[in-house]
């Protein structure tokens, strides 16, 4: 077996284990891709507010009206049609319980 093979299997089992042993259910997962623009921990970066610490019902009904295109965004509406709304809940538990 050639060495870079290997080495590419090896990273493939590595990563996969990695995911089995995030918490899915407590939305950190689900919650990495929005650090792109929200900022580590959604912290907020720039002109992209902070979600950490924002109140569940109101991350709820932001993400329903960016869902419903009734809140003007860049691409919050397109992002938010990607997700159930379980893994929406999940989001907004996730982000209300950081500081």
């Amino acid at each position: 077996m050639n060495a870079r093979f290997h080495r590419a299997a090896m990273t493939a089992v590595l990563l996969a284990a990695g995911a089995a042993q995030a918490e899915p259910s407590s939305g950190l997962l689900l919650a990495q891709p929005c650090a792109g623009c929200h900022g580590q921990d959604g912290a907020g970066q720039g002109a992209t507010p902070a979600i950490a610490g924002l109140d569940r019902e109101a991350f709820l009904e932001a993400w329903a009206a960016f869902r419903a295109d009734a809140r003007p965004a860049t691409v919050m509406n397109r992002i938010t049609k990607g997700y159930t709304e379980e893994e929406a809940a999940l989001l907004a538990d996730h982000f209300a319980s950081l500081q």
